[in-house]
């Protein structure tokens, strides 16, 4: 049956040579100047780009530099390395991973000095999308590392690997990193470099499991079987480890929105006895509460908004109201007296 499930996965007339593979995903092999010269360009190329895209919240721009980064051969260079059991070309490859790390790093770095003072990062979505990483975040990892690693093997597939650079993120995140550094926000950069890092473990993970089930790194010895056995547990613990983070700021994201929803429904029945009234934004500032409301006149007495918030938020949690009349108004602190 794991025999079939392979040849489904990989057909003998798919298959890609381990030759290729390897010409491919190793940067010192074949035409070793003409490869590394074009890893190091097409990755600064696109460190500015993805730097520039972050900064200028575009999307569009983002994506662009996912797909010319050369990242991701390395990582699955690594893979390789490690499915063959090959240390020397699994350690070459993290050399590689490394410093194209820190050059990532530096451009967004220096581009943030460049930043206006009053650059707020958590207002920008492409920052503040890369700084808050959760488990689904590692779910698609592993799974984009799986599908580049067979479009990888395979002939008849590798159309879609320009999907699997836009799916998985590798450059950004380094960019978001750099600049939050340069902005003096290290918790923030952490949480880019998190995400980095599980999506590198993913995909290293992944591209391990597929080369090695597919015949690309048969063992040729008993002690070489047991070494490759050893970094299969090992990339299974970080990629455990990693996951905690993920998982409780997937909690907390949870939380939290399930928290905002309950203040929303709670100011929305509050505000049922004003025309025209609504609740346009909920959000914490620092441990404040703030609710944005657009309404056309006063608003009501909020004693009784603040007796339903009591249930949904934290005792000693201020409570700030800001109109669409440009009022803040201080509700008071609930558990109050």
């Amino acid at each position: 049956m794991a025999l079939n499930l392979i040849r489904t996965v990989l057909p003998d007339s798919q298959r890609r040579t381990a030759d290729n593979l390897t010409a491919d995903l190793d940067l010192w092999a074949g035409d070793v100047s003409a490869k590394r010269s074009a890893f190091w360009i097409m990755l600064a190329l696109s460190a500015v780009i993805a730097t520039a895209g972050v900064l200028s919240d575009s999307t569009a721009t983002v994506i662009g530099a996912m797909i010319i980064a050369p990242l991701a051969t390395p990582i699955m260079g690594l893979a390789l390395g490690l499915a063959k059991g090959s240390a020397r070309s699994a350690l070459r490859s993290a050399w590689f991973v490394l410093r194209g790390l820190v050059l990532v790093v530096a451009v967004g770095a220096v581009f943030s000095l460049v930043l206006p003072t009053s650059f707020d990062l958590l207002t920008n979505s492409q920052i503040a999308s890369r700084t808050s990483p959760g488990l689904l975040d590692l779910v698609a990892a592993v799974a984009t590392g799986f599908a580049g690693a067979i479009a990888l093997a395979r002939r008849d597939v590798a159309a879609v690997l320009p999907g699997v650079a836009i799916a998985i993120s590798l450059v950004p995140p380094l960019a978001v990193a750099g600049v939050c550094l340069g902005d003096g926000s290290p918790s923030l950069a952490a949480g880019a470099l998190l995400l980095f890092l599980s999506n590198m473990v993913a995909l290293v993970l992944a591209g391990t499991l597929v080369f090695a089930t597919t015949g690309y790194g048969v063992p040729t010895a008993v002690s070489e079987g047991r070494s490759r056995r050893r970094t299969y547990v090992t990339l299974t613990i970080v990629l455990a480890i990693v996951a905690v983070p993920l998982a409780s700021n997937t909690v907390f994201t949870y939380v939290v929105a399930l928290r905002t929803e309950r203040v929303e429904r709670a100011t929305t029945s509050w505000l049922e006895d004003v025309p025209g009234a609504t609740v346009t934004d909920v959000s914490y500032s620092g441990a404040i509460l703030e609710i944005d409301v657009r309404t056309p006149g006063p608003l009501p007495d909020t004693a009784p908004l603040m007796d339903a918030l009591e249930d949904p938020v934290p005792d000693g949690t201020p409570v700030i109201i800001v109109t669409s009349l440009g009022d803040r108004l201080e509700a008071g602190t609930i558990g109050a007296p």
